[in-house]
C-alpha cells in the first residue's frame, strides 16, 4: 500500500496556523501594536479602514530591522524573544510564539517597511499570501511600518463570517484599548476611515484612563495598591454607584499583559459584596506584577489565558485589595458597632441598599426601647439600630410586653370588613374612598366587568389585581418596559413624536469609543423625540428630550443606558430601531422600589394588556403571573 502521510506545504500550515491567531481583523492590530512595543517604541499609530477589512496598519519608532530580519519575521516559529525552553518561564516580552507575522501574511496583503537607526536607508517588502512579491530598499523613517490589505482575500468563507462594521470596530477598540491601558508611559493614536479617534500622550494610569473612558471616568476611581513578597497589585476600581449593567470595563493585566480569568473577576465582586447593586458591573483596571516563574502564559495562542502556581493566594490577595481600597476612600462600611449598616441588616432592622454610609442616624418617628437597644427611622428612609448597653437585661421583657398592650381590647371585626379585601396594612381603611362600581378584569374575554376591584401595590414593586379566578401580580416595571418598548417602536415606525426643548442645552461628553457609537446611533435616537447634535468627536447638544420622558428622567444617564444597550447587541444581528426601543423603554420604565397611585396602577394594567405582546417584557421577563384560587387553596390545605 502507498504512503499517505505527507508534510503540508508552508502555504497551507500557515493558513491552519492563521486560523487560530488570526479570528478577525482586531487580531492583526493585537499582534502588531504588541510587536511594535516589544521593539521599544515610544509612539505608535493605528489606522484602521473599514474596522480592518481593507486596511490595518501599524506605524512606530522603534528599533527597526535589518534586511534578514525582515525577511525573517514572516517565517513560521520565528522570533528574536525566546531562544531556549527555558526562557519560556522568564518571559516579560508581549510575543514570543513567532506565529503572528507567519499567520497574518497567509491570509492577507502586506507591505512592510522598516530601517534601523544606523542604516541610511531601509527595507521594502510586498507579500501576498506568504509569497513574497517584492523586495526593495526604499527611503523611510526609523521604526516600522506595516500595511495589512483586503484580509481573508484567499479564504472567502472566513471573510464571509466577519460581522458588520460596528461589531469589528468594537472589537478593534478593545483590543486599542487592552493594550494602550497597560502601557500608559507610550504615545497611541487611533484612525479610522481617515477621523482620529484616539490621541493618547504619554502619561500615568489614572490619565490614560480617564483619556480612554472620558472624563467623567475621573470621579468614579478608587486607587488600590497591595504589595508582598509574592506579588505587587496596582491600579484602580470604580465607585458602586458608577457600575453598569454591561461587562466591559473590566481589565486584568499580568506583568503588563491583558488576561481573561473568571476566577479573578469573582475574587473582585467578592470584595464589592453587599455594596454593588444587583446585575451591574463595577469599572476595574488593575495590575499585577509577579514573577514569571510562577505564572505559565504559554496556554493558548492568543496568550489571554494564564496558568498560575497558587491562584487561591493570588485570589486572597486581590480580595483583600480591592476591599482595602474601598475601605481607604470610606466605600465599605467599616466596623462602627453605632451605625454599622451590615450589623443592622444581620440583626433584621435596616435596608442593606439604603442609609449604608450614613454615619449619624437620627430618628424623624418615636422609638422603641427594648433593653436599652433603640430601633426607629433614619432620615434617609431606613431604619436604624443601636446596640444595648450593659445592665439594661432586667428591661428586656418589660418592653417586649409594652408592645402588645391594649390588643386584648380590639374590638371584633365586622363580618363585611373580614370579607374585605387584603391591604398591605392589614385594615380595610385603607379602601377608604375607592369606587364602588368598579370593574374587575374577566381572565376569559380579557375585557372588564363592573365589580372590577381595585389593585393594590406589594413592596413598591408589584401590583396585586383581583381577577375572577384568583390575582394576577405585576411586575410593575417589567410591565411599564414592554409598554414603552411598543410604544417606542411605533414611534419609530410612524416617525411622529413631540420633543421638549431644553431651558438651558446641556453637553453630554462620551468617551472616544462611546463618541463614535453615539454618531451612527444619533438619527434613530433623535426620531424618538431627542433633539442631540454632535459637536466635535466625543461632545454631543442635548437641546430637547421626549416630550413624554418626564422631569425625574436624566436624560444623561438615558443616552449611556442606550449606549450600553447597543454594546450589549452588537453581536446579534438585531434591528438598530429595536435596540434603542428596548434601551429607552429599560431607561425610562417605572423602577422597583417607586410608589404608584391607585390611577397610575390602574392606567398601567390597562395599557399592559392593550400591549401586542403582554405577556413578556422586552428583556424577556413575565410580566405578570396569575394566582387562581385553586391553587390559595392548595396552598392552605394540610
Amino acid at each position: 500500500m502507498a504512503d499517505i502521510i505527507q508534510l503540508l506545504p508552508d502555504s497551507i500550515a500557515n493558513q491552519i496556523a492563521a486560523g487560530e491567531v488570526i479570528q478577525r481583523p482586531a487580531s492583526i492590530v493585537k499582534e502588531l501594536l504588541e510587536n511594535s512595543i516589544d521593539a521599544g517604541a515610544t509612539e505608535i499609530k493605528l489606522i484602521v479602514k473599514d474596522a480592518g477589512k481593507t486596511l490595518v496598519q501599524v506605524i512606530d519608532n522603534g528599533s527597526g530591522m535589518s534586511e534578514t530580519d525582515a525577511r525573517m519575521c514572516f517565517e513560521r516559529h520565528a522570533t528574536s524573544k525566546i531562544r531556549s525552553a527555558q526562557d519560556l518561564f522568564s518571559i516579560r516580552s508581549m510575543g514570543f510564539r513567532g506565529e503572528a507575522m507567519a499567520s497574518i501574511a497567509a491570509v492577507a496583503h502586506v507591505e512592510m517597511k522598516t530601517r534601523q537607526q544606523t542604516e541610511d536607508l531601509g527595507i521594502r517588502l510586498v507579500i501576498e499570501a506568504s509569497e513574497v512579491r517584492n523586495q526593495e530598499a526604499c527611503q523611510c523613517i526609523v521604526g516600522t511600518s506595516i500595511a495589512v490589505k483586503n484580509l481573508f482575500f484567499n479564504v472567502p468563507a472566513r471573510r464571509n463570517f466577519l460581522k458588520s462594521t460596528a461589531v469589528e470596530m468594537r472589537h478593534i477598540l478593545d483590543e486599542f484599548q487592552r493594550v494602550a491601558l497597560a502601557h500608559e508611559n507610550i504615545f497611541f493614536s487611533l484612525h479610522h476611515n481617515g477621523q482620529e479617534i484616539f490621541h493618547l500622550p504619554a502619561g500615568n494610569v489614572r490619565q490614560r484612563i480617564v483619556a480612554i473612558f472620558g472624563t467623567n471616568s475621573n470621579k468614579k476611581l478608587v486607587p488600590i495598591e497591595e504589595e508582598t513578597d509574592f506579588l505587587r497589585i496596582q491600579g484602580f476600581v470604580g465607585k458602586p454607584e458608577f457600575a453598569k449593567k454591561t461587562r466591559g470595563e473590566q481589565y486584568f493585566f499580568v506583568n503588563n499583559r491583558f488576561i481573561k480569568s473568571g476566577y479573578l473577576n469573582h475574587a473582585v465582586f467578592t470584595a464589592y459584596e453587599e455594596i454593588l447593586p444587583k446585575d451591574t458591573y463595577p469599572l476595574y483596571v488593575i495590575f499585577m506584577d509577579i514573577d514569571p516563574a510562577r505564572i505559565d502564559i504559554n496556554v493558548h495562542p492568543t496568550k489571554q489565558e494564564i496558568k498560575f502556581e497558587d491562584e487561591k493566594l493570588i485570589y486572597n490577595y486581590l480580595k483583600v485589595a480591592v476591599r482595602h481600597g474601598l475601605g481607604q476612600y470610606s466605600i465599605t462600611p467599616t466596623l462602627d458597632f453605632d451605625s454599622e449598616a451590615s450589623i443592622n441588616s444581620a440583626m433584621g432592622f435596616g435596608n442593606s441598599g439604603k442609609g449604608m454610609h450614613d454615619r449619624d442616624y437620627k430618628p424623624d418617628k418615636p422609638t422603641t426601647n427594648f433593653g436599652g437597644a433603640t430601633v426607629g427611622n433614619s432620615n434617609s428612609g431606613g431604619n436604624y439600630y443601636t446596640m444595648p448597653s450593659r445592665g439594661n437585661e432586667d428591661n428586656n421583657l418589660k418592653n417586649w410586653q409594652s408592645l402588645y398592650e391594649g390588643l386584648e381590647n380590639e374590638p371584633a371585626q365586622k363580618e363585611e370588613e373580614k370579607q374585605a379585601p387584603f391591604s398591605p396594612e392589614g385594615s380595610v381603611t385603607i379602601a377608604s374612598g375607592m369606587s364602588t362600581h368598579s370593574e374587575e378584569l374577566d381572565d376569559e374575554t380579557g375585557s372588564f366587568s363592573k365589580t372590577r376591584k381595585q389593585p393594590y401595590q406589594i413592596h413598591a414593586s408589584y401590583i396585586v389585581s383581583q381577577i375572577k379566578s384568583g390575582f394576577l401580580l405585576i411586575d410593575q416595571q417589567a410591565a411599564h418596559e414592554r409598554i414603552l418598548y411598543e410604544k417606542y417602536l411605533g414611534i419609530l415606525e410612524n416617525k411622529q413624536t413631540l420633543t421638549q426643548q431644553e431651558l438651558f442645552p446641556r453637553t453630554l461628553t462620551l468617551s472616544p469609543a462611546d463618541g463614535d457609537l453615539m454618531s451612527d446611533l444619533l438619527p434613530q435616537i433623535n426620531q424618538l423625540g431627542f433633539d442631540i447634535q454632535k459637536f466635535g468627536q466625543t461632545n454631543f447638544v442635548i437641546n430637547g428630550v421626549p416630550a413624554d420622558l418626564g422631569n425625574n428622567i436624566n436624560e444623561q444617564r438615558v443616552i449611556e443606558s442606550l449606549l450600553e444597550q447597543a454594546k450589549l447587541n452588537t453581536d446579534f444581528k438585531l434591528n438598530i430601531g429595536e435596540n434603542i426601543a428596548r434601551g429607552m423603554a429599560r431607561s425610562a420604565s417605572i423602577k422597583r422600589g417607586k410608589n404608584m397611585t391607585e390611577e397610575e396602577m390602574l392606567e398601567l394594567t390597562d395599557k399592559l394588556f392593550a400591549c401586542a405582546v403582554p405577556y413578556k417584557s422586552p428583556s424577556g421577563r413575565n410580566c405578570f403571573v396569575t394566582i387562581d384560587l385553586e391553587e390559595l387553596e392548595s396552598r392552605f390545605a394540610g
